[in-house]
């Protein structure tokens, strides 16, 4: 029985990060969408529904914060990591209160982005344990 691919989402104006993420994300054998935005993040979990958002919080038309709430709204409710280069307390705050599982400080590790997509597929498809 070969693993479960999770739909994750990754949300960051800045291409670099957007190609990183998408490159860990497909390595791991899941299936990997992006979006530039706020707007269009939004607009991606409507489409896809995914299982996991990797949402960046500084970003031009609408922040990542707010785009977690609206996707809150939305009543879907995929498993949120903030990425953020600020440890804010107040916005974290306010993101784990939408939803976010966790929060992360960029520039991030690769290995730490692979072992959130590890927790969260244990999470969504639990291992039939062995007899």
């Amino acid at each position: 029985m070969g693993h479960q691919s999770l739909d994750v989402l990754a949300v960051d104006d800045q291409a670099g990060v957007r190609y990183l993420l998408d490159a860990i994300i497909r390595e791991e054998g899941h299936n990997s969408f992006l979006a530039s935005n706020g707007m269009e993040a939004v607009e991606q979990v409507k489409n896809i529904r995914p299982h996991l958002v990797f949402m960046d919080i500084r970003m031009p038309v609408m922040d990542g914060t707010k785009a977690v709430e609206k996707i809150h709204e939305l009543g879907h409710n995929p498993d949120v990591v903030i990425m953020t280069a600020f440890t804010e307390k107040d916005v974290i705050d306010r993101a784990r209160k939408n939803g976010a599982v966790k929060c992360i400080i960029k520039p991030f590790d690769v290995e730490e982005i692979r072992s959130i997509l590890r927790e969260a597929e244990q999470k969504r498809f639990p291992r039939a344990s062995a007899l």
